[in-house]
């Protein structure tokens, strides 16, 4: 045992992993290796197995800031166990030392586990085809496990440098994955869990959080869909930077949703960035100080990819097709406008026009005159100049919080329900009834309006009005609303097996 360097350890499970299987591509296996193994799972955080007939325990000793596990090998043993080696393995399975301590054989383990361990420990029988690669400075394995008539993939990566570990898993695809150690992906697998993945969304106004289980007939099911409105960009009209007092209350959010995915044992948490997060003065700052607060990159994303993910999410689950299709994304910051024929995207692009800016500008968290609310859409306008002189849509979708506020506020929506609000019409008449019942309002008459989100009570006004002008620039009389949008896109592109979003 001398000889074995305790090493830094990172490890996930999962039935495909297409960045990784290119790397390994492009790489010569060091060793394949065959072998059945019988692990037992415990409580704890020790790892305890017999392979090639020998006792192997392996203790955590420590976890980073980032969850990376540095593990210590403690003992290769053969059977029959000494009296040292069986204190050793009980006390690494938490189970009581026998009275007296005897040498045990490998028959006579199984007796003492039977006897003592039933409800405490869970011996797994794993066979393993084992592929080991070199990646960077990292050792990287991907096996093909089955237990117990399932099997899965995992794929680990080690070396007694924590940072060989880090680039290695970014080369191949891993920046947004947990570390998952063997006993807990194992015993998912026993338990049939399906792997779980969780998206948020930073937008200028609000913060989406998703997370969803990804089933084996490569659907997804819903387990936590909701938005906190931050106000993210709220004062950045001034010098082009994300203010201190609204960071702080988007990082309390990520924050949440972040220990809330980490309860909920989701696999990996992808985050990006919208509008604020890509266009501020101050962005890697910003940046930087949610990642060392939660732990979670925030990566900006083009316009023309927040607006690509948002129209094929809504376009798939509203079931769409043909020509004429245009789906647009108004956010607090901008707006982004995808025109298609089905799945085929003819022409997408992003502009600078949200309800944030506009709230800001004309004073819409407060009520207005309608001299006012005009004003606000004649500008609003002048800077949809792109919408200009466009054939009128088949069908004109909505998505944003916007948008499933409003519809809401349609419905009278104590609770929120997005099965209603997908797929709502608001036509013309019931948008301008919004306007009107918003603009006569300050933000605190708005928070009594049935189906309006508290928070969003000080940009309603501006959203309506934004609304409002596309419909009007398009010469739609309608507008239908996805409550699906970027964060379902970005889901299945980044963790779902379907080509048909990449």
């Amino acid at each position: 045992m001398s000889t074995i360097i305790p090493r830094w350890e990172w490890r996930t499970f999962g039935d495909r992993f297409r960045t990784a299987d290119a790397v390994f591509a492009q790489h010569e296996p060091s060793q394949v290796q065959d072998s059945e193994e019988l692990y037992l799972l415990a409580q704890g955080a020790n790892n305890v197995k017999i392979r090639d007939d020998l006792m192997d325990i392996k203790v955590l000793r420590e976890v980073d800031a980032n969850g990376l596990e540095r593990w210590e090998p403690i003992m290769k043993a053969s059977f029959p166990l000494s009296p040292e080696d069986v204190r050793t393995v009980m006390d690494a399975l938490g189970l009581p030392v026998p009275d007296p301590v005897t040498p045990l054989s490998r028959d006579k383990f199984r007796d003492v586990l039977r006897s003592t361990g039933v409800g405490i420990v869970r011996p797994v029988t794993v066979r393993k085809h084992r592929i080991r690669y070199r990646v960077g400075d990292g050792a990287a394995e991907r096996s093909e496990v089955h237990v117990d008539g399932r099997s899965a993939w995992t794929i680990a990566v080690e070396s007694p440098d924590a940072t060989a570990v880090y680039r290695a898993v970014e080369i191949l695809g891993f920046a947004d994955y947990l570390n998952m150690s063997y006993e807990v992906g194992l015993a998912d697998l026993l338990d049939d869990i399906p792997p779980r993945f969780a998206v948020i969304d930073v937008g200028t106004n609000s913060i989406k959080f998703h997370i969803a289980e990804h089933r084996a007939d490569d659907t997804w099911a819903t387990l936590v869909d909701r938005a906190e409105v931050t106000r993210l960009g709220e004062g950045m009209a001034g010098d082009g930077r994300i203010q201190d007092v609204p960071l702080e209350r988007a990082i309390d959010a990520i924050a949440g949703m972040v220990d809330e995915a980490r309860a909920a044992r989701v696999v990996a948490i992808a985050a990006v960035g919208t509008e604020a997060i890509r266009s501020a003065a101050n962005s890697a700052e910003v940046r930087a100080a949610i990642h060392a607060r939660t732990r979670v990159r925030v990566d900006p994303i083009p316009g023309e990819v927040e607006a690509r993910l948002a129209y094929l999410a809504a376009v798939s689950s509203l079931g769409l097709k043909g020509d004429g299709l245009v789906v647009f994304d108004t956010g607090g910051g901008s707006s982004q406008f995808t025109f298609g024929d089905g799945t085929r995207i003819e022409e997408q692009f992003s502009v600078p026009v949200g309800a944030a800016r506009f709230t800001e500008r004309f004073g819409l968290d407060r009520a207005v005159s309608r001299e006012t609310v005009e004003q606000a859409r004649a500008a609003i306008a002048a800077d949809f100049g792109r919408l200009d002189d466009r054939p009128v849509p088949r069908a004109l979708v909505g998505m944003g919080g916007t948008l499933t506020n409003m519809t809401a506020v349609k419905h009278e929506l104590m609770a929120y329900d997005p099965d209603k609000v997908q797929g709502t019409v608001l036509d013309r008449a019931e948008i301008d009834r919004q306007i009107e019942l918003y603009r006569s309002r300050d933000a605190d008459g708005r928070r009594s309006i049935v189906g309006l989100q508290p928070k969003r009570a000080e940009v309603i006004l501006a959203g309506a009005c934004v609304v409002r002008t596309v419909m009007e620039k398009l010469g739609a009389e309608s507008v239908t609303v996805s409550d699906r949008g970027l964060r379902h896109g970005l889901l299945v592109e980044r963790f779902g097996g379907s080509e048909e979003l990449r």
